[in-house]
């Protein structure tokens, strides 16, 4: 009876050291997400003395003189600062189907320069690709040059370099402008947010469904067209009285 009663003692205590530690991550958990459209216009110093300009729910790409400027206007959704890390950018629309998961942690850029983003507040994040033999700034910018969206992803930590999160950012260019849009969020040291299993799930579902709506419309437009053309009687055919 002592060692069933010390036994269970001890799983109750890892337990509630477990639920414990759990806590105290949520308290400095860091969550990033785009700025809100009505938060204020960021200015972005690079290295060599460029600036460029993130509003509010925005980003910057630029090309010039073979560089590619990037920056996304950012907000702390989560409860403790946000570190960031590294970063990858991708060509493209960063779906699900396109991109299961985030990059190889091996693929991140460092950051040269310390990020910092607070909780509930509004930063930034800023990133060049200037070596002319990169094959991800070619591709980038033939993306670029086409209107074509980008795909950011964000490596960053709590403040003491823990609670390592991916989150998966879209840029979106309209009308000479480039909106940020969220996609997914990864959790590298603790499981969550949502098992990668229903995400791809999910992705795959709606990616059917939208295929299945698109052909449907299709039919229906080809159907509509023949009934169209099928039914239309000329003016020479019509019967009735001369000028009736």
């Amino acid at each position: 009876m002592l060692a069933v009663a010390t036994f269970s003692a001890v799983r109750s205590s890892n337990r509630s050291a477990r639920i414990a530690e759990a806590a105290l991550q949520e308290q400095r958990r860091p969550v990033l997400a785009p700025s809100r459209l009505e938060d204020p216009k960021q200015k972005i110093l690079f290295l060599g003395g460029h600036w460029v300009n993130a509003s509010g729910g925005h980003g910057a790409v630029e090309h010039l003189d073979g560089t590619v400027y990037l920056a996304i206007s950012l907000r702390n959704v989560g409860s403790g600062i946000a570190v960031c890390q590294g970063w990858v950018v991708r060509p493209g629309e960063g779906s699900s189907l396109n991109f299961p998961t985030h990059a190889p942690l091996e693929e991140f850029r460092l950051q040269s320069r310390d990020l910092y983003v607070p909780a509930g507040d509004i930063g930034m994040w800023q990133g060049a690709l200037r070596n002319p033999d990169d094959p991800a700034r070619a591709r980038v910018v033939e993306e670029i040059e086409a209107g074509q969206q980008l795909t950011v992803e964000l490596l960053y930590s709590d403040q003491v370099g823990r609670q390592r999160t991916i989150s998966r950012f879209l840029l979106v260019p309209i009308n000479e402008t480039w909106l940020a849009s969220l996609n997914r969020h990864w959790y590298l040291d603790w499981e969550g947010p949502r098992p990668e299993s229903l995400t791809v799930a999910a992705g795959e579902l709606i990616y059917h469904d939208y295929q299945v709506a698109a052909e449907r419309r299709a039919a229906m437009g080809r159907e509509s067209a023949r009934g169209g053309s099928g039914g239309r009687v000329d003016a020479d055919e019509q019967v009735g009285p001369t000028g009736a």
